[in-house]
């Protein structure tokens, strides 16, 4: 996206909702330009007058006049910050949020593409670089270019072939900024990377503490934790350096643009050309137009990397789902809840094909098995149904309707999910339930929990529904967490049910009580479960064994045994593990 093209953007979407406070922080910055300038150009009578013809009557005046003006400057640059502070801020809000926004609506294949670490920075720092290109560049810019608007007067005004030789640092500064913003963009990129990469770290540490500690690698995550740290400080060390480059360039040109103008003054103030009064007034604006001249040589860094974020997290927000809501489309109505496969293929990419040609009958308000080896397709064949991914080719109906013509809503709120990796939020125990239907009552809400066999141990604990669970449930065992995934799909009320290896990794009794709950929540119910326990699958009414993402066999479990070789080995390592 060109620069041009991003900073239209920012405009139009942004910042032109406050613009009646930009124009506010634009008068202020009037002011201290004219204040600014009001300083320069007092000097001229204060010398003249004061120290030169020792006039009485200004001893006064001037310096009360100087008080003002540099009062006024003060308090009218304290305005115009905390406009923009506060305009910045509001942008920064709405960029966040509409970042975060798009990737809570985001397919999940397209959050599968992505890392965590890397989308909190881009939440984070790059929104900063915005937030600072809105708030220092932009007010840099006003400030910056009407005070030295003001002061180039001034200069003019005392000696027009002064201010000649004067100006010539501004074409210089320029080409500098010019040469360094390029830098700044690429090397502001790189930190993105290095902030993203330490972000990544982070959450694995976090998420793999356990695991660091049994293997004893903690001396191997130091070591590599400060090397993303100093991946990231080097890059950020680079970018400090190119802002301090203008500062050293200017304070070299300054000294050597005095260095001329005192030896070119002399010589006109020998040709009675130019008054003391009038140099001292020059300098002064000279001087005090040195910082606008640095900050606007800068300037054009800011920008850059303002501009640099911006590239980046733009397209974020602008991601179109391949999954459409359908909301114009007619609501899913439900009789049976029989679901069909008709040649359905799913790929993530040409390369990766993971089903093929998929056939297949589910009977509404039965249960039905998918038996397979793992990576053979089976949870992504479950996760097709409320497309959480959408096939490549084909067509899934349910009782009749597809569910690519209808709203996606409707489709959603009849099928619950129970995976074997149940996902918690950092919250109580009643709020991980209610979660599935916010507008339930508490009297559900216990009736839910009852249901899954969950209320015992729930009651065991001293705040009762009240508990927090910890991130993803770190406070509850496996078979816990389980329940509650079940006590939710219990409050749904959905009519179809997916089980994704609900029972694995649990122990006997833990697994018991979970069947129990998982028999009442699926009765009359249409359910698809994925399981490698017997216990589970020997009652299904229909198995379909899949093998390298097809279809190869269907039947009952004694049907199987005699027509499937797959299924076959299956029981048989089945048998032998109990």
């Amino acid at each position: 996206m060109p620069d041009i093209e991003i900073l239209k953007r920012l405009y139009k979407d942004y910042t032109s909702r406050f613009i009646k406070k930009i124009f506010l922080a634009v008068f202020f910055s009037i002011i201290v330009a004219s204040s600014t300038s009001a300083i320069a150009w007092l000097l001229d009578p204060a010398i003249k007058k004061l120290f030169i013809e020792k006039d009485q009557k200004l001893i006064f005046i001037i310096p009360i006049a100087i008080i003002i003006s540099f009062a006024t400057k003060g308090v009218s640059l304290y305005f115009a910050k905390t406009i923009l502070i506060g305009v910045a801020e509001e942008v920064k809000k709405i960029l966040q949020f509409e970042i975060l926004s798009s990737f809570i609506k985001a397919d999940t294949q397209y959050i599968d593409t992505r890392h965590s670490g890397k989308s909190i920075s881009n939440i984070n720092f790059d929104v900063d670089q915005i937030k600072n290109l809105l708030s220092k560049a932009f007010l840099n810019l006003f400030k910056d270019g009407l005070t030295l608007i003001g002061l180039l007067i001034v200069m003019f005004y005392q000696n027009w072939k002064l201010s000649i030789i004067a100006i010539i640092m501004i074409p210089l500064a320029s080409m500098i900024a010019k040469r360094l913003g390029k830098r700044i963009g690429k090397v502001t990129t790189e930190a993105l990377i290095k902030s993203g990469d330490l972000n990544k770290h982070l959450i694995e540490l976090f998420k793999n503490h356990k695991l660091i500690k049994i293997f004893q690698r903690e001396k191997f995550e130091e070591d590599r934790s400060e090397n993303f740290i100093n991946a990231l400080k080097e890059k950020s060390i680079k970018i400090e350096n190119i802002f301090a480059r203008p500062s050293s360039i200017m304070e070299s040109l300054t000294g050597v643009v005095i260095a001329i103008l005192i030896f070119y003054t002399g010589k006109l103030i020998l040709k009675d050309e130019i008054a003391i009064n009038n140099f001292f007034s020059f300098l002064a604006a000279m001087m005090l137009a040195y910082q606008p001249v640095r900050s606007l040589a800068t300037l054009s860094l800011g920008i850059n990397q303002g501009l640099s974020a911006g590239r980046r997290i733009l397209p974020i927000i602008d991601y179109e789902n391949k999954i459409l809501a359908n909301e114009t489309r007619p609501v899913l109505k439900l009789k049976n809840a029989d679901i069909e496969f008709n040649n359905v293929n799913f790929s993530y990419d040409e390369k990766k094909i993971i089903l093929k040609n998929i056939n297949i009958k589910i009977e509404g308000g039965k249960m039905n098995a998918i038996v397979g080896l793992s990576g053979a397709g089976k949870s992504t064949l479950l996760n097709l149904i409320p497309r959480i991914y959408d096939k490549s080719s084909g067509d899934i109906i349910i009782d009749n309707q597809s569910i690519y013509g209808v709203n996606l809503a409707s489709l959603r709120n009849q099928i619950s999910i129970v995976d074997q990796n149940t996902t918690l939020f950092d919250d109580t125990i009643f709020n991980n339930i209610i979660y599935a239907k916010p507008n339930a009552t508490k009297e559900e809400v216990f009736e839910a929990s009852r249901l899954s066999m969950s209320e015992d141990f729930i009651k065991k604990f001293d705040q009762g529904y009240d508990t927090m669970v910890g991130e993803n449930g770190t406070r509850l065992s496996g078979g816990e967490k389980q329940r509650i995934s079940i006590a939710r799909a219990f409050l749904r009320k959905s009519k179809i049910i997916l089980l994704d290896e609900p029972t694995s990794s649990l122990d006997s009794e833990t697994e018991n009580k979970i069947q129990l709950a998982l028999k009442k929540l699926t009765e009359n119910k249409t359910t698809i479960v994925i399981a490698h326990r017997l216990s589970t699958i020997q009652n299904s009414n229909k198995i379909f064994v899949i093998d390298n993402g097809e279809v190869v066999s269907t039947g009952t479990h004694n049907e199987l045994l005699n027509s499937s070789n797959i299924y076959n080995n299956f029981y048989n390592k089945q048998i032998k593990n109990n």
